[in-house]
């Protein structure tokens, strides 16, 4: 398949392998290299880029997994929501299983709460208008890929006026946290693989505050073994350089502007507001709330509850694993109490989770 098999061609990663092997052995110490997305955690433990990489380049998973970084009182919140007369919740299969304080979603499911699993936020819409005696709330997560297709299903409610239909809003962005992370010593990051789905909607310009204020080299890249390998040497070549700048190295994907018409619904129906990320905490601006323009749409607002303190399960790490202060296999719960089966974390539950990448192929 075009930009398939050409990217996973065994001679060409080995290419590449030989010469970051070789920009490598310029280096006096170890170079901490953090991708941000889920999706790069996933193909990188997949296809064993680490097991190809020379001791002196070490990769690290970042907080791209939007599962993943949603804090627990979401989950909680959610919960709540399922608890209440005639509401149905409607989710994407991720967030199932993800532990709430007490509970969970798939356990509040079993005991007859109405939670069903969608595609696409608009199957919550067409839930909205089959069943018009219902309250229908959507669990909008995720980053500046899923907001707009979220914000999108919102103006489409207004247009219909399906009064039975809101969000419960936590999307994120992922600017903040890179420049979080780009500023914490303890991190120690000397380059960004940039997250690629979240840069087809940004654009390279989303990341140049990293180069400005951080003086962090980023590469977006592409998903398969050779684009990755591309990046990782790309980034190689700025540290010993000591060079900061954007590149694009999925150029068959990503722009430099990014994608105008989703920027527009997002700042259309979102404004960005502070928001909780697992591990990092609170980040200014780093949340999009949903406008004031659209609050019949917000189910925050139409439909407020009331959660307790929340209370993360004892021994679980996965703010350092997502911070990369950690591996997987260093949190004492992974594969013991923690398993994807049982799972106590979020990192083990999502798909794209770094736990869960860990877990699969049996990966630091």
């Amino acid at each position: 398949m075009k930009h398939q098999d050409e990217y996973r061609n065994p001679q060409l990663v080995k290419n590449l392998a030989d010469a970051i092997a070789d920009k490598a052995a310029r280096l006096s110490d170890t170079v901490r290299f953090m991708e941000v997305c889920g999706t790069h955690t996933m193909a990188i433990a997949r296809f064993g880029l680490k097991s190809l990489l020379p001791e002196q380049v070490q990769l690290v998973s970042g907080p791209g997994c939007p599962v993943c970084v949603t804090p627990q009182s979401y989950i909680d919140q959610a919960i709540a929501l399922a608890s209440c007369h005639n509401v149905v919740i409607a989710t994407f299969g991720d967030m199932l299983k993800v532990p709430g304080t007490s509970s969970s979603l798939m356990l509040e499911r079993a005991k007859g709460a109405d939670i069903r699993i969608i595609q696409s936020p608009l199957d919550a819409l067409e839930i909205s208008e089959q069943q018009p005696d219902r309250e229908i709330v959507l669990l909008g997560i995720g980053f500046e890929t899923t907001a707009p297709t979220v914000a999108a299903t919102i103006i489409t409610a207004s247009q219909q006026k399906l009064v039975n239909f809101s969000v419960l809003a936590a999307h994120k962005t992922m600017p903040a946290p890179m420049s979080a992370l780009a500023a914490d010593p303890l991190a120690k990051i000397k380059g960004y693989i940039c997250p690629a789905h979240v840069s087809t909607v940004i654009g390279g310009d989303g990341y140049r505050h990293l180069v400005d204020n951080h003086a962090m080299p980023c590469v977006i890249t592409g998903f398969e073994p050779a684009d990755i390998m591309q990046g990782i040497l790309w980034l190689l070549h700025q540290h010993i350089n000591k060079s900061a700048r954007v590149e694009i190295q999925y150029s068959r994907a990503v722009t430099w502007d990014g994608n105008k018409k989703a920027q527009s619904l997002l700042q259309e129906v979102f404004i960005p507001c502070d928001a909780q990320w697992r591990g990092l905490g609170v980040l200014p601006d780093s949340g999009l709330a949903i406008r004031k323009e659209y609050a019949d749409f917000d189910a925050a607002v139409k439909l407020p509850v009331s959660v307790k303190a929340t209370v993360e399960p004892v021994g679980c790490r996965c703010g350092d694993v997502l911070t990369g202060r950690i591996f997987p296999a260093e949190c004492p719960l992974f594969g013991k109490a923690c398993q994807p089966e049982k799972p106590v974390g979020a990192c083990m539950v999502s798909s794209e989770g770094s736990c869960a990448a860990a877990w699969r192929y049996q990966q630091s």
